[in-house]
């Protein structure tokens, strides 16, 4: 079985986050940057999991530069077998499907995963528009996997409670909380990352369909209001009468 695991290079969640070029740019000055934990914790270990228990390859893809070499190198030291870089900087999510959809579709994988999200921009777009084109089925915050031969049984969160569902290989998922346990990669994981194969892939013609007009941080929080707990009619009517919100 040959799968492969998108990957996506995001900001630490305790990164302090500023922008540049008049608010179109994400400014990356002293920034941590780590694996989307939606493709890391679940996504990239179900499909460890999936390949230990039946056998097959997983491979991760990353569309980026070559800065992002060093967070490809920490997804195969969790243990990935290798790795393929699309050199293209992804700006916009439909051109990134396309370089995607296009690799997966000639290298004939049995299964494409990605996160549900990444944690910085929280589209969701990816794993739908990889299916389309590669017209294939599409299961979204799937939060457990099962495979018996060629069928897989699919647990995914819906509004108010869960949907289990089956299909058959070859499909697209999007991996959600609770498809698998996080993995820390350990030394010998480390050392073998360093050897093993990372494929730079030039991306195929393809233009922008969106494009940052400007970013913009929310507005700062305002001081506490600290209400004695022997007072309760004075938090009740700060919530009906300040805060709005019953």
């Amino acid at each position: 079985m040959k799968i492969l695991v998108c990957i996506s290079k995001v900001p630490d969640t305790t990164a302090k986050i500023a922008f540049t070029d008049n608010q179109t740019k994400f400014d990356t000055n002293g920034v941590q940057f780590i694996i989307n934990p939606y493709d890391e914790w679940y996504a990239l270990v179900r499909a460890l999991e999936l390949k230990e228990a039946n056998g097959g390859n997983v491979t991760i893809l990353n569309v980026g530069t070559a800065e992002n070499d060093p967070t490809i190198r920490k997804a195969l030291a969790i243990g990935a077998d290798d790795a393929v870089r699309i050199n293209m900087d992804p700006t916009d999510a439909l051109a990134t499907a396309t370089q995607i959809s296009t690799y997966a579709k000639e290298n004939g994988f049995d299964l494409v995963f990605t996160g549900k999200e990444t944690i910085d921009y929280n589209g969701s777009q990816l794993g739908g528009m990889i299916a389309a084109q590669m017209d294939l089925p599409y299961v979204s915050y799937a939060s457990k996997l099962d495979m018996n031969g060629n069928t897989a049984t699919i647990e995914r969160d819906i509004q108010g409670g869960k949907e289990i569902v089956e299909v058959d290989a070859p499909f697209v998922l999007s991996a959600a909380k609770g498809m698998a346990e996080a993995r820390i990669p350990n030394m010998r994981g480390i050392m073998a990352a360093r050897t093993k194969p990372l494929n730079v892939v030039e991306p195929v013609a393809c233009e922008n369909s969106t494009e940052v007009v400007s970013y913009e941080l929310p507005a700062a929080k305002g001081d506490c209001k600290y209400v004695d707990a022997e007072n309760a009619g004075v938090l009740l009517d700060l919530l009906r009468n300040e805060a709005k919100i019953i």
